[in-house]
C-alpha cells in the first residue's frame, strides 16, 4: 500500500512538472511576451486571465489520473497513437490506486493494445464515460472542466469527452474534423 502511495505521489509530481511546462508555452503571444513583466499595467492582465486556471480534483488519486487522460485526449487529438500509449498505460497503473479502478484500468490497457488509433478512439469512448462519472463524483478544488459532445463520433451515435478548455479540440476524428462538437456541461 505504501509503494502505491509513493507512485502516486510521484506521478502526481512528474505530471505537474509536465503540466507546468506546458501551461506557459500558449499563454503569451510575441506581441504580450514583454508586456507581463511591466508592474502596475492593469491592461496587460487580460492575456493572463485567457489561460485556463489548472484544474484540481478533490481525489488526489483521481487527480493524478485524470492529468494522463487529458495527454491521452490530446494524443488522439494529434491521431498520435505512441502517446496515446504512454498516456494510457499511466492510467492503468494509477487506476489501480482508485477506489473501483479495475474497470478503468482494464479499458486503459485494452486502448494500449488497440492496433490502430481508431479502435483507440472507438475504446476512448467508455473510458471518457468512466472519467466523467468519477469526475462528477469526486468535484473539483479549482478550474472547470467541460465535458464536451461530438453528435458524429462512433459512426453518428455521439460520444462526450472531458476538457479543461472551452474550445472544442475533437479526440474522435484530430484534424478531419477539429471543432466538431459542444460543450454539454461545465463542472466547477
Amino acid at each position: 500500500m505504501r509503494t502505491i502511495a509513493n507512485f502516486v505521489m510521484i506521478l502526481v509530481a512528474v505530471t505537474l512538472f509536465a503540466a507546468c511546462g506546458n501551461s506557459e508555452k500558449p499563454v503569451a503571444d510575441d506581441a504580450h511576451a514583454g508586456h507581463n513583466h511591466v508592474a502596475g499595467e492593469g491592461h496587460d492582465s487580460a492575456p493572463v486571465e485567457k489561460k485556463a486556471v489548472a484544474v484540481s480534483l478533490k481525489d488526489n488519486k483521481l487527480n493524478a489520473v485524470y492529468q494522463h487522460y487529458v495527454r491521452l485526449t490530446n494524443a488522439l487529438v494529434s491521431s498520435d497513437i505512441t502517446e496515446a500509449k504512454v498516456a494510457v498505460n499511466a492510467i492503468e497503473l494509477g487506476s489501480k490506486a482508485l477506489t473501483n479502478g479495475g474497470a478503468l484500468a482494464t479499458l486503459a490497457a485494452k486502448i494500449g493494445a488497440a492496433k490502430d488509433i481508431d479502435a483507440q478512439r472507438t475504446l476512448y469512448a467508455d473510458l471518457s464515460t468512466d472519467f466523467i462519472e468519477r469526475v462528477k463524483s469526486s468535484g473539483l478544488n479549482a478550474g472547470e472542466i467541460y465535458v464536451e459532445y461530438c453528435p458524429m463520433a462512433l459512426h453518428d451515435k455521439g460520444a462526450t469527452w472531458l476538457s479543461n478548455q472551452k474550445e472544442i479540440r475533437n479526440p474522435y476524428f484530430g484534424e478531419s474534423m477539429m471543432t466538431c462538437g459542444e460543450v454539454k456541461e461545465t463542472l466547477k
